[in-house]
């Protein structure tokens, strides 16, 4: 389960990357309730997805070269630099080096060894988000890689992540937990679908899943799996918005 006890190797952060702020910012204050607010006229167009005054997600448009409309994960470290070391030792790349926010904090991009992208954040006067697991909030976190033993010991020495085999139905699934006796569970890792591209997918809590589906739909994203219940998790979906960036939806049972 996620909370805003930010343990190394913990999700602290989360963006989107796309080609119109302003349309994203209209989609997901219509799905899920955030609001707007801009980081100011220094940081290019970036800003926070903000409900109830708390600060859920972020978003900025898109700068590199090539790069597609997506939802990026930031995991706690304290030590961004090193981080990046040890990203590099275990077969992974360097996107973005590891640079300064303003106070903020200190952040780096990465891709894994299977292809997904993701990034650290090491904390400034920004520790993370305010919010997580709530309705409105990121609720849990899926890579999806052609083979789940090639990034295993590249997570487990970038983050000390806990790694356990667990019985997911027919399909193998890994269950990633943060380090130590008090371990946070953080989300899991399945093998990538025949013809898709590795990547990590957040999830966000909602009170409906159905309703957030056909909500989606009339907004103008698109459905990629629909919504299927999982005996003991709860009723999710896969989504996309207009501009084609995935996440999925989760309401979540207990």
């Amino acid at each position: 389960m996620l909370t805003t006890r930010y343990v190394p190797g913990a999700p602290n952060w989360i963006d989107l990357g796309t080609p119109d702020v302003e349309a994203a910012a209209a989609f997901y204050g219509s799905l899920l309730g955030w609001s707007f607010q801009s980081a100011g006229p220094q940081a290019g167009g970036y800003g926070f997805f903000e409900l109830d005054g708390k600060v859920v997600a972020a978003v900025g448009p898109l700068t590199q070269e090539g790069a597609v409309p997506a939802w990026t994960p930031y995991f706690h470290t304290a030590d961004a630099d090193a981080t990046a070391k040890a990203v590099e030792q275990g077969g992974g790349t360097v996107r973005i080096a590891p640079d300064d926010v303003f106070d903020k904090g200190r952040m780096a991009g990465f891709t894994d060894p299977g292809g997904a992208e993701f990034a650290v954040w090491q904390p400034g006067t920004i520790t993370g988000l305010d919010l997580v697991t709530e309705n409105g909030s990121l609720a849990w976190l899926e890579l999806y890689v052609p083979e789940l033993d090639a990034v295993r010991p590249f997570y487990q020495a970038a983050f000390g992540w806990k790694v356990q085999d667990i019985a997911f139905g027919d399909m193998p699934y890994l269950l990633l937990s943060t380090a130590g006796d008090d371990g946070q569970d953080l989300g899991g890792v399945m093998t990538l679908g025949e013809g898709d591209r590795p990547h990590w997918l957040s999830y966000f809590e909602v009170a409906d899943c159905d309703a957030s589906v056909a909500r989606v739909r009339e907004l103008g994203g698109d459905v990629v799996a629909p919504a299927v219940d999982i005996e003991g998790v709860g009723r999710f979906a896969v989504l996309t918005d207009p501009h084609g960036a995935r996440f999925a939806v989760i309401a979540s049972v207990g």
